[in-house]
């Protein structure tokens, strides 16, 4: 078969009907993934002509990237439940507290700056496994803890795990690539300067101008989804504070983008922004006039409910009130080992050395995967956990304790993800190495119809293909590596090859973006709450700041390309300018009239 337009349709089945089930009938993913599992298989072996030795292999690889994702998500278990016991939760609750009770002050402060900064450090999605479950230790319900810590998966993302989605993902994926050697030829330059320099560049303007609003829409969607009044207005009430917060880590972002290189965005934006907003806020500085909490958790749906409760992560009447420094040194323990790991050359050498690796799974070539047990932000996880165990003076029943409330914890999230890695593996393992029908890959094949519709005006399309391969394969790094060389060719192939920089980093840019509705991410941190079985209810709600980010960055995208004018790339940029105004404008009003009709 060789028609693109069939092609494309059969391979976005196997997506389509997990969104479908995901969102529209809200299954649980334990239960949708399974079956794009069987609908990947099917088409892979009926179309694409995949060997069963390389579906089998696929299938392997997938359960040993969920065995490394549980690696990571348990650790963040057991340190909530570690810090639970301990009575640190209780201190740190109360800190943050101290520096405001406003629940939109809180969720910027540790969701938008140290999960960006947790980003930097480790990347795959350990920031929502770790601001989620402190979010919830806070009070908040475990979806809008779990949704605070997905949206801020976007903007520190391509910059995240000290820049491995551009120096891994674009880097890797421009490597060898015909037209790319051709274009830097006749420049005369070097791959690796023209990821750190151009590419790089872009990259961070493009994030910036996106994510000035990520914090103000965190709140917006905090109030909106999770508030008393279910009033998206109330949200912009902290927008003075929201975009403070947003400037105070995006210019340092843009800087060190620019003078550093990929390595150093996120990793330090995030702190530089958590030191400036943090001091500011504990003067007062443009934190809101009106407080705002939620409601009684007597009222809260059910559906923002997990199994773990915050009011239980409480220490026994008997432990002494914990200092506050105390009460956060296994938080800055694991901060520090991801930071010392993954820019000290000589000790990140030495720890993926130890990895447990599996070659060319059942002799099929390429298809590999490998554990890397002590390099893994799990095992950060643990040697903070044993050092707490001593720091805070834990007792033996508390240390069991923590570990049989973490173990049970962990058993829900492994089915789901069990489940959801080998279809996205399959998926990816479907080109010509793996087929004897000489079909390029189903996510390629995918792009390629796009491509082919979009034309001239591929550039506002571009980061869409992104977003689609973070969403497939749960990685901003794998969307780059599948997609680069794809979306420089684009930009050659319609006349723009000049332009290629900011095409590939639209592609960054949207796969990060993507990180929000993964289906993967979305499992693993709800797991960290309590939260399994509403990942469809979480996708709903979070692909609304995903929409928003890629279709600016589109936009953007074409008028960095083709200019101010009346074209595509204008007109959805003032029309989205337009709406997001608007919405502003609605929501102020229903703020007002709210606040008028509240008795004093």
């Amino acid at each position: 078969m060789d028609n693109l337009a069939v092609l494309s349709l059969l391979a976005l089945a196997p997506i389509l009907t997990v969104g479908v089930l995901l969102v529209g009938f809200r299954w649980p993913a334990k239960w949708a993934m399974p079956v794009g599992y069987v609908v990947v298989v099917i088409i892979g072996l009926l179309v694409w002509n995949l060997s069963a030795a390389s579906i089998v292999a696929s299938t392997i690889q997938g359960v040993i990237i969920a065995l490394t994702l549980l690696y990571i998500v348990f650790g963040a278990l057991l340190l909530l439940a570690t810090l639970s016991e301990s009575g640190a939760v209780d201190a740190i609750r109360n800190a943050f507290t101290d520096i405001s009770p406003d629940r939109r002050v809180q969720v910027i402060i540790i969701a938008w700056l140290f999960g960006t900064f947790i980003e930097g450090a480790a990347g795959f999605g350990t920031p929502a496994a770790v601001a989620a479950p402190l979010l919830l230790a806070l009070g908040f319900p475990a979806m809008a803890a779990v949704m605070s810590g997905l949206i801020i998966q976007s903007t520190p993302v391509s910059f995240g795990a000290v820049g491995t989605p551009l120096i891994v993902g674009v880097q890797g994926g421009l490597q060898g690539g015909g037209p790319v050697v051709e274009f830097l030829n006749e420049q005369g330059m070097e791959l690796t300067a023209y990821v750190t320099n151009d590419i790089t560049f872009r990259v961070a303007v493009l994030h910036a101008a996106a994510g000035i609003l990520i914090p103000l829409i965190l709140c917006c969607m905090l109030t909106g989804f999770f508030g008393e009044n279910r009033n998206f207005g109330e949200g912009l009430g902290a927008w003075k504070f929201a975009l403070f917060a947003a400037f105070a880590m995006l210019v340092p972002y843009v800087f060190f983008g620019t003078a550093l290189g990929p390595e150093f965005p996120s990793l330090l934006g995030g702190p530089i922004g958590l030191l400036i907003v943090v001091f500011a806020a504990r003067r007062g500085f443009l934190l809101p006039e009106q407080r705002w909490d939620f409601g009684p958790r007597s009222d809260w749906e059910e559906e923002w409910m997990g199994n773990i409760d915050p009011d239980q992560l409480q220490p026994d009447p008997g432990h002494e009130p914990m200092g506050i420094v105390r009460a956060w040194i296994p938080y800055v323990i694991v901060a520090l080992l991801l930071v010392l790991t993954r820019v000290v050359t000589p000790l990140q050498e030495f720890l993926t050395g130890l990895t447990i690796a599996w070659e060319n799974i059942l002799g099929v070539e390429g298809i590999s995967a490998d554990f890397a047990v002590f390099y893994l932000p799990g095992f950060m996880f643990l040697v903070a956990i044993a050092a707490t165990y001593f720091i805070h003076r834990m007792t033996r029943r508390e240390i069991a304790d923590s570990w049989k409330v973490a173990g049970g914890q962990i058993l829900g999230a492994g089915f789901a993800l069990l489940l959801a890695l080998p279809m996205v593996r399959v998926f990816i393992n479907s080109g010509e190495d793996y087929n004897a029908s000489g079909l390029a890959s189903m996510p390629v094949t995918l792009a390629e119809g796009a491509a082919s519709l979009a034309g001239q005006s591929w550039p506002f399309f571009s980061p869409w293909i992104g977003a689609l391969g973070a969403f497939i394969a749960g990685s901003n790094t794998v969307s780059n590596l599948t997609f680069s060389l794809f979306q420089f060719a684009t930009a050659a192939n319609i006349g723009i090859v000049g332009s290629a920089a900011v095409i590939v980093a639209a592609q960054a840019v949207g796969g990060a973006a993507g990180n929000m509705i993964t289906v993967h991410n979305v499992v693993a941190a709800s797991a960290t709450c309590g939260l399994l079985g509403k990942e469809g209810a979480l996708i709903r709600k979070t692909i609304i700041p995903m929409t928003y980010y890629v279709l600016l960055i589109g936009s953007l995208t074409y008028v960095w390309i083709y200019g101010l004018g009346f074209n595509l790339g204008t007109i959805v940029l003032v029309a989205l300018v337009g709406v997001l105004v608007a919405l502003g404008v609605v929501g102020n009003r229903q703020a007002k009239r709210q606040r008028t009709s509240t008795p004093s």
